[in-house]
């Protein structure tokens, strides 16, 4: 069924009892929260894999939602313009990049400035032209997705290594550029944050800002463990990501939540 009514997948999972799920990772957060709001424990769900694309997610988010769930997390890989779903997918024995299927599917990656081709284990953007594709063929079609190319290891074909962002996605904040997977991946180490978050950028004078509304877990809620993991989160981006960044922790449920592609960047910068 389609993205929503999250009551009802969780249901559905556990009238049904099926092996896989493919949702968007941010997604198949929300269904985490109404097994817990239902009751149910998600470790003894059917679910043995889960399958999850449309968005850029960390590793941090595939170890959470594979202990919650006690099952396999793997990455897919597609695009409607080349053909939806699976024009590259995750080896569950392997976990290292979605593998291309390259029968079908010819990619280069370039310098997203120049068009220059690069060579494999380069990061660039990711570009395609199809092979076998009749009704309506793509020949060096620009997907914007950044990446790099890899050797094959459980598959000979190879592999692209997990998305970390769009060229027409990031950010760039007073000189430095910022990926939403760089903020997420910093939260996801941060005790007592859930890993639902929002990124706003506005303006503080002349200048861009950044705030990132996160949320307490339900056991941190009191105004002394959010204070800690708001400084924590603020010190961790600083450091790693290089940017400074106003942090404020919501209650569980505060952050808007997410029915298909999780909004991660809202933009209410005002031109002068």
């Amino acid at each position: 069924m389609s993205g929503g009514q999250t009551e009802k997948q969780v249901g559905l999972i556990t009238d049904f009892q099926p092996d896989g799920i493919m949702v968007t990772p941010s997604y198949m957060l929300n269904i985490l929260e109404q097994f817990h709001k239902v009751g149910i424990d998600p470790r003894k769900s059917s679910l043995q894999v889960g399958i999850f694309g449309a968005e850029p997610w960390t590793d941090a988010m595939r170890r959470e939602v594979e202990a919650a769930f006690d099952m396999h997390a793997v990455d897919i890989y597609g695009l409607s313009e080349i053909m939806g779903p699976g024009v590259a997918s995750e080896c569950v024995e392997t976990k290292d990049g979605p593998v291309i299927w390259e029968d079908h599917f010819l990619p280069e990656i370039i310098d997203p400035k120049t068009g220059e081709v690069l060579p494999d284990g380069e990061m660039g953007e990711l570009v395609f032209t199809t092979l076998t594709k009749e009704g309506l063929p793509m020949v060096r079609y620009r997907t914007r997705d950044l990446t790099r190319l890899l050797p094959g290891t459980a598959r000979t074909m190879r592999r692209m290594e997990k998305i970390t962002g769009r060229s027409d996605d990031m950010i760039i904040l007073r000189g430095v550029n910022v990926f939403p997977s760089q903020i997420e991946e910093q939260l996801m180490a941060t005790g007592g944050l859930a890993p639902h978050y929002q990124i706003e950028l506005y303006k503080a004078g002349r200048m861009d800002a950044m705030r990132v509304l996160v949320e307490a877990t339900p056991y941190a809620t009191d105004e002394m463990s959010k204070t800690a993991a708001a400084r924590m989160l603020t010190k961790r981006i600083k450091d790693m990501v290089g940017v400074s960044t106003e942090i404020i922790v919501g209650d569980p449920g505060e952050v808007e939540r997410s029915q298909g592609k999780a909004k991660r960047v809202v933009d209410n910068r005002v031109a002068d």
